[in-house]
């Protein structure tokens, strides 16, 4: 049988987006797997220790190990360079490729390039950050010509407390952020329980919602060449024919 497999880097606290990504893949079983390594990442800050655990040395050893299972395609699932700089992403990809010789991706630049499709730029952002993480977020999507037009955010440095906040909450969330009527909102990270609201949700607002385990999931079956079109129920992004593979 052929098979498609695909590699997720995981942040070590994380407790969603391996069960939610298999989830979204489940139609797709056998042909297509989704296989995890994870590194350490436990706090979500600016403090000089928090930062330090983006370092791409232990992604990219990560993504060594994890390629000996063969990859298709690999995916730093992970929303750091949000904060950090989209250039940070770009970069890791291009060292991944260099050391494994398998295409990547990252969430990140998943969500950039839908954005970029669909001509969004007024944008709602919902995510769990701290205040100054949630303001370099921002910056970094003004200076892409992206505004954020309204936020909500859990002002928490998580990382594995991210996972407890349930639907409920993200929906509300959501629902406030859409009142400022932007043209797509983001769920921006990937240990929030936000993938399974969005059919739901889009329904009700009118408004596509780009969940970050959902466009990793996008990205990394456009680039093992599987149409994401064939994963139903999980929102408008797998069947928006402006985001249809190329």
């Amino acid at each position: 049988m052929e098979r498609t497999l695909i590699g997720m880097l995981t942040p070590s606290s994380n407790t969603v987006l391996e069960p939610y990504t298999a989830a979204l893949l489940h139609g797709l079983f056998p042909r297509v797997t989704a296989h995890f390594q994870r590194f350490t990442v436990k706090e979500i800050s600016l403090s000089d220790d928090a930062l330090a655990q983006f370092d791409p040395i232990p992604l990219l050893e990560a993504a060594t190990l994890l390629n000996d299972a063969r990859m298709d395609v690999l995916a730093w699932n992970g929303t750091s360079a949000s904060w950090l700089g989209f250039e940070v992403d770009r970069r890791l990809c291009d060292a991944i490729t260099e050391v494994t010789g398998v295409p990547a991706t990252t969430s990140v630049l998943a969500l950039n390039e839908i954005l970029e499709r669909t001509g969004v730029t007024r944008l709602g952002l919902v995510t769990p950050y701290l205040d100054d993480i949630q303001a370099a977020i921002v910056a970094n999507y003004a200076a892409e010509g992206i505004e954020v037009i309204a936020e909500r955010h859990l002002n928490d440095r998580g990382n594995f407390s991210f996972s407890e906040y349930d639907e409920a909450t993200l929906a509300g969330m959501v629902r406030e952020v859409a009142r400022a009527k932007p043209q797509a909102i983001t769920i921006l990270c990937t240990n929030l329980r936000g993938a399974g609201i969005v059919p739901e949700l889009e329904r009700e607002l009118g408004i596509p919602i780009y969940d970050s385990v959902s466009v990793a999931a996008w990205k990394t079956l456009a680039l093992a060449g599987v149409d994401p079109a064939l994963v139903e129920g999980w929102g408008r992004l797998f069947q928006d024919p402006r985001l249809a593979a190329q």
